[in-house]
């Protein structure tokens, strides 16, 4: 059971250059926003515009179209183009 826990994120924000996503038990997770086409090249408001989907389990961005799982995050999956 805390494994599944792990997976589920509690924030999300975007610099320029990475998606960083705080996990439920503590962890932060930091990836390219070069792996997500979508979010690189959406404007900082659009970025900072997300919502956590499935209780933690995944982050939207509605007007962008783009839907990322905590679990694809951590395997180190980028967008499928």
């Amino acid at each position: 059971m805390a494994a599944e826990f792990a997976t589920r994120a509690t924030s999300a924000k975007c610099t320029d250059d990475e998606l960083v996503v705080v996990l439920i038990d503590g962890r932060t997770l930091s990836v390219p926003l070069a792996w997500f086409p979508r979010l690189l090249g959406a404007t900082p408001a659009e970025r900072a515009d997300w919502r956590l989907i499935g209780n933690g389990e995944g982050i939207r961005w509605a007007a962008l179209d783009e839907d990322l799982s905590v679990r694809g995050l951590l395997r180190g999956e980028p967008a499928r183009r």
